[in-house]
């Protein structure tokens, strides 16, 4: 069986099933896992499938609502917001922006921690609020229902009031060549604006994230300082963003 009829049959197999392991394409197409695991990574690498642990799913068209997405990937973001507490000190002035991992993060913050939070996500406040000693500041804007953030030009220009000692990015999708991206263009220019008013960037992206772009550009990969994801720092995932100055964690 030539290569092109193995991709046909992995994309119609996951059209049927959502998401199949490496074990069960070998069997179906009679190949080693080492030419399946090659198939599925060409595949991806062309943005026609997510590779998950152990095996592969269809990559979705149509981004989920931040309701939705809250409920999805939680082991993923609990490892990556338990990694994140070791960048966070008493007395920091923070960016956060949209996102269910940032919302994570920040539930595991210390009760009695002292910080500055500089946000345009909502989701923040009855997190926050119960943390007596963290100061919230939230950024006006016109309220964005799909990513349950704030955002317009009124909102970049409060940016441009603060300088924070890092930003945590919520992140769309990572790549080690064309940098961080997003899907929506309202949110993307909140990031860039984060980011100009940002001493340290740190990314927060899930092994689903990386290798992919999405249509609006954020940042160009020499912009970030540190990439936070679920998997262990010395995951072969990881290798293609060795090398090229970003700690990874």
């Amino acid at each position: 069986m030539v290569k092109e009829e193995r991709f046909n049959i992995i994309l119609k197999q996951l059209e049927k099933k959502n998401n199949i392991s490496y074990e069960t394409f070998a069997s179906l197409l009679d190949v080693s896992e080492d030419t399946v695991r090659r198939d599925i990574d060409y595949l991806y690498r062309n943005g026609l499938l997510t590779k998950v642990r152990g095996g592969a799913m269809l990559r979705s068209k149509n981004p989920l609502s931040f309701s939705e997405r809250i409920h999805t990937d939680t082991k993923e973001k609990d490892v990556i917001a338990l990694k994140a507490q070791q960048f966070i000190r008493n007395g920091m002035t923070l960016f956060l922006d949209g996102g269910t991992t940032v919302c994570q993060m920040a539930n595991y913050f210390p009760a009695d921690i002292f910080l500055r939070i500089i946000t345009n996500n909502p989701a923040l406040i009855p997190i926050v609020s119960k943390m007596p000693n963290i100061e919230l500041i939230l950024l006006g804007g016109k309220y964005h229902t799909d990513t349950a953030i704030t955002t317009g030009v009124n909102t970049c220009l409060e940016i441009n009031n603060y300088l924070a000692d890092a930003y945590f990015m919520g992140t769309c999708a990572l790549d080690y060549l064309l940098g961080a991206s997003s899907t929506y263009e309202n949110d993307a220019e909140i990031k860039r604006a984060m980011i100009k008013s940002s001493k340290k960037i740190v990314v927060l992206a899930d092994e689903n994230k990386l290798r992919q772009t999405e249509p609006f550009k954020v940042a160009e990969i020499d912009q970030i300082d540190i990439l936070i994801t679920n998997l262990q720092s010395n995951d072969n995932e990881l290798n293609d963003f060795r090398g090229i100055g970003i700690q990874i964690v």
